[in-house]
């Protein structure tokens, strides 16, 4: 069992879809079930509704999974089991104040070093505990034997007992810290393998010594993807969301995503397809940069393969011709959005092209009165019979007139695909 832990607190960003991708990928080859884990423990931080988003996101790149979980839902196993290790000594209430841990923190920077807890609360009698009238969180104990693990990508790791510290586990209001939940929760669903981001390293270390407190002896595998350098990554406009928004392909950003820091037999390809030839062994374990450019290209060819009926539906028609319309345009645009943007002003009211005022009108008032006229050159024979107008005088204002603008693809290439919609197109 695999599983991908989506966060109810922030959008989807590439990090968080790439790890999902690799998720999925794994959970096919070795053919077991992927779950979906909402992180919701944290109810203060919670956006509503973003659950659904997030899922939503899932389902636009054909994500299949097996079960969607809450991590609230599992609130009562949490807090029983951080009792179970309260009894057996192996965590303990700490009644510090953030105002005493700010002042350890700082006293540490100031002499340089790491921040440790100082283990005062945990020496404390039970009299004692029993005495104090105050909120209080709790801490386990520092290990005592370094925790080693094995990552299938980038081999052994081994964390002392002063890298880890006597963490908290349970906050003043009894809910999890997200380590802790995660790895009861892992416990619980019963995962084998976890594909995740490589800053998350330390938080495995965590967990592992977290299930062995609670006498967890089964092994779980990982696999920790090596970084995405982009310092706007973070940022809302970069989520996952918005680049679908800008027009970009889930397929396209998928291939992207897979592509990024990995060998693969050839730069386009489908999910499905990836999975097929998908190896571990294959991703670089160095740190990697997205790169918005590469997308755009990608995009790009994918727009060019998609059939053109259903990119005609994507850009909110049912029609061949206007997703042939659509590739005409590939030549200068990137993504779905910058294509219908050009389809756009083609269907929008024209004012007048600049140096032809009087050409412009002439046209337009030409064509409102046109039969239906099948070839392009008959249709400049028709205006130019009509309104005497002909070389640039005709050509100038006539591009205008049909696309919006005063460049783009030939006039005869764009002709056979709007024809039926001249109507529209030339409407007052």
């Amino acid at each position: 069992m695999l599983r991908v832990a989506l966060s109810q607190s922030k959008k989807m960003q590439i990090e968080d879809l790439r790890v999902v991708l690799f998720n999925f990928i794994m959970a096919k080859k070795l053919n077991e079930k992927l779950l979906i884990r909402i992180e919701d423990a944290d109810k203060n931080k919670n956006i509503e509704g973003l659950d659904k988003q997030n899922l939503e996101i899932l389902n636009l790149f054909s994500i299949d999974y097996s079960n969607v979980l809450y991590q609230s839902d599992n609130l009562k196993y949490h807090q029983k089991l951080t009792m179970q290790l309260m009894a057996q000594k192996k965590a303990f209430a700490c009644f510090c104040s953030d105002e005493k841990l700010e002042e350890l923190e700082k006293k540490a920077n100031q002499e340089g070093k790491p921040y440790k807890y100082d283990g005062f609360c945990e020496k404390l009698s039970n009299e004692t505990i029993l005495e104090v009238n105050a909120p209080f969180t709790v801490r386990i104990k520092k290990p005592e034997s370094n925790i080693k693990f094995t990552d299938l990508l980038k081999g052994n790791f081994d964390y002392s007992a002063l890298d880890l510290d006597s963490f908290i586990i349970l906050n003043h209001d009894k809910t999890p810290l997200n380590d802790y939940a995660c790895a009861i929760d892992d416990m619980i669903q019963d995962i084998s393998l976890i594909v995740r981001n490589e800053n998350d390293i330390s938080n495995t270390a965590r967990q592992i010594y977290i299930r062995q407190s609670l006498g967890y002896d089964k092994q779980i595998d990982y696999i920790h993807l090596p970084n995405i350098l982009n310092t706007n990554l973070d940022n809302e406009e970069n989520s996952v969301q918005c680049l679908i928004e800008q027009g970009f392909l889930p397929v396209a950003i998928a291939n992207y995503l897979v592509l990024l820091g990995n060998k693969t037999p050839t730069e386009i390809f489908t999910l499905e397809e990836a999975i097929e030839w998908f190896e571990i062994k294959n991703i670089s374990t160095n740190t990697i940069k997205f790169d918005i450019d590469k997308l755009k290209i990608i995009n790009r060819k994918h727009l060019a393969l998609i059939d053109e009926l259903r990119l005609s539906k994507l850009l909110g028609f049912a029609d061949t011709d206007i997703g042939k319309l659509g590739k005409l345009y590939l030549e200068e645009s990137f993504t779905l959005k910058e294509i219908k943007e050009k389809i756009d002003l083609i269907f929008s009211k024209k004012l007048t092209c600049k140096g032809f005022e009087n050409e412009t009108k002439d046209i337009i008032t030409c064509l409102q009165n046109a039969p239906f006229i099948d070839n392009f050159d008959d249709l400049k024979e028709y205006i130019t019979k009509n309104t005497n107008l002909k070389d640039e005088s005709l050509s100038s204002p006539l591009k205008y007139v049909l696309t919006g603008q005063n460049s783009g693809p030939d006039l005869k290439e764009i002709y056979p695909l709007i024809k039926n919609y001249i109507g529209e197109i030339v409407k007052c």
